[in-house]
């Protein structure tokens, strides 16, 4: 269990996940401490409006970074800011070489502050390391970065195995010990990977029989459809009662898999992000879930923690960190954990269209509108 979520037990922490809100999260100063502890900042100067967030995101294979988070935390940011802020903004497609480069090139234009989402936590430690040196200060965005980060934003990443892995538990109902699964996890250079494996294992564990299990370098969907295919082969098509799957990208090609094998009926699949595909899938039934992080609140917030950090309003900077996480290297990092909530095909209304991430008109195109008459989606 992680530093963050010690003292709840997994049962609690899937009641918090099933019944947060997918409303904004209200946080305010009172109780704030003057300091969390964690990295003493070596920032610039208390600044005013006239600053320059660097934000880099790993891939565009999740259609959330694009679609979302950049564009909500530009709005954010130049909110904040009186429309004087400005969003420096690059994405390394999914090459941790590329975000290397990116970053270095953020630190040689000497933006104020760093968000980055790391494609490789260890690999981009040396990048946090000179921001640091030229009085960058970094917030790690999504993935916990190593080296001295000055803060960081995620959701609870192990609930959001425990919430995958108690989906197909559920799914599988009284023939859950006997049947086989096949887990398809994550990028292993990505720390949430192991997150979400150890929460997911926490609730399948001597509840399925795993038969298969791939890391998925990059979270690459084709990688993840090769897999797929291996496990066919080896566990048996008819065999697969269900697929652990990590995000929704691979979801998809784990689908394709299935079809392309002659699949009839597809197994419980889950997921993670609620990109849009994905939710039209569930809406079908060739998904049966997926993990939606309020991604919305998410960049918000980190667009509110860099420039608080940069005005030097420790007040409302704290208020946003209650909560403490630690990296390999660094001990106590101020953090925000977003809650996460299970999505399925009887709360799409109540989840994403709620928030406005998606409209019933994005969901239900021509493909789908009897499946979604079906769930009453109109």
């Amino acid at each position: 269990m992680s530093a963050s979520t010690a003292g709840r037990t997994p049962v609690a922490r899937i009641a918090i996940a099933l019944a947060a809100s997918t409303s904004a999260i209200t946080l305010t100063a009172c109780g704030a401490v003057d300091s969390l502890g964690g990295n003493d900042s070596s920032a610039s100067p208390t600044k005013g409006d006239d600053i320059t967030v660097g934000l880099l995101l790993p891939d565009k294979d999740t259609a959330r970074f694009e679609d979302f988070d950049y564009p909500v935390i530009k709005k954010k940011v130049a909110s904040l800011t009186h429309g004087k802020g400005k969003v420096a903004y690059a994405n390394a497609g999914a090459n941790p070489a590329t975000q290397s480069r990116q970053f270095q090139q953020m630190v040689d234009q000497k933006v104020d502050i760093i968000v980055v989402d790391a494609l490789d936590a260890k690999a981009i430690a040396p990048d946090v390391q000179k921001a640091k040196d030229a009085g960058i200060p970094v917030i790690a965005y999504d993935r916990l970065a190593q080296g001295p980060i000055d803060a960081y934003i995620s959701h609870d990443n192990e609930l959001v195995g425990e919430v995958q892995g108690r989906a197909i538990v559920k799914a599988l109902g009284s023939k859950a010990a006997t049947d086989k699964i096949v887990m398809m996890n994550g990028d292993p250079a990505d720390p949430n990977t192991a997150k979400f494996k150890e929460g997911a294992l926490s609730e399948l564990r001597d509840k399925v029989q795993i038969a298969k299990a791939y890391d998925t370098e990059k979270w690459s969907p084709a990688v993840a459809k090769a897999n797929m295919k291996k496990a066919i082969a080896a566990v048996g098509l008819n065999n697969i009662a269900a697929v652990y799957s990590a995000n929704d990208g691979m979801a998809g090609a784990v689908v394709d898999a299935l079809k392309d094998a002659g699949a009839t009926a597809i197994p419980p699949v889950t997921g993670q992000d609620a990109n849009l595909d994905a939710v039209q899938r569930i809406v079908s039934g060739q998904q049966y879930m997926t993990v939606y992080k309020p991604f919305l609140d998410e960049a918000a917030h980190a667009a509110e923690m860099a420039v608080y950090k940069l005005q030097g309003r420790d007040i409302q900077f704290d208020a946003l960190t209650q909560n403490t996480v630690d990296s390999p290297t660094e001990k106590k990092i101020p953090a925000m954990l977003v809650p996460v909530v299970a999505l399925t095909r009887d709360n799409i209304k109540d989840t994403v269209i709620a928030d406005g991430v998606y409209s019933v008109k994005d969901i239900c195109t021509p493909k789908y509108e009897e499946a979604c008459a079906a769930v009453g989606l109109k």
